[in-house]
């Protein structure tokens, strides 16, 4: 199995731990945990557990589940379909993985039939959330946009409003500094 396979079932099953105690702190680690390795490797899967994870977080650190009647029957709902994703990653099987996922997703939009406009709007933040992080590691606006499904517009309206052009990985050496490096590595 591979490294990125063992990781993200780590981070799947403290996601399990971290949903069971509603511990939204734990959640958001664990969804920007996952961000890094889906900007590397740019996989629709990571980037699905990411945006699932942190949606969950945003749910219970609002308070919005403790309006969800079935609060209990949803979780035992999205901790098997996270379980058989496990499962489908020690198996090698990515395919399932991912579909489980998709599941996973499904559930959580019709958790009730009042909240889900709420839901899907909190889904769609979440997926605006996590592309901010995956431009932020340099990866395209347009790709960023295109890997989560969501508007150029969207994100670039997002980034407009948060520090990303701030973040040290996005601050351009000066022609004179560039020059420098340059030559010491040549030489």
């Amino acid at each position: 199995m591979e490294k990125e396979a063992k990781h993200i079932i780590e981070v799947l099953e403290s996601t399990l731990i971290a949903l069971k105690e509603e511990d939204p702190a734990k959640l958001k680690e664990l969804s920007n945990e996952t961000i890094h390795n889906a900007s590397v490797y740019q996989d629709p899967g990571n980037i699905s557990a990411a945006v699932l994870v942190y949606a969950l977080s945003k749910l219970i650190e609002r308070g919005d589940y403790q309006k969800i009647k079935n609060w209990n029957n949803f979780t035992k709902k999205i901790n098997m379909f996270f379980s058989l994703a496990i499962s489908a990653l020690k198996q090698n099987n990515f395919n399932k993985y991912e579909d489980y996922l998709k599941k996973a997703r499904a559930s959580i939009n019709s958790i009730s039939v009042n909240l889900r406009p709420y839901i899907q709007e909190v889904l769609r933040k979440a997926s605006i959330n996590k592309a901010s992080k995956i431009y932020e590691h340099g990866i395209s606006l347009g790709q960023t946009a295109k890997i989560l499904g969501i508007t150029q517009w969207e994100l670039s309206e997002y980034t407009g409003q948060t520090k990303i052009p701030d973040v040290e990985y996005n601050i351009t050496l000066d022609v004179q500094r560039r020059a420098k490096m340059a030559l010491e590595f040549f030489s």
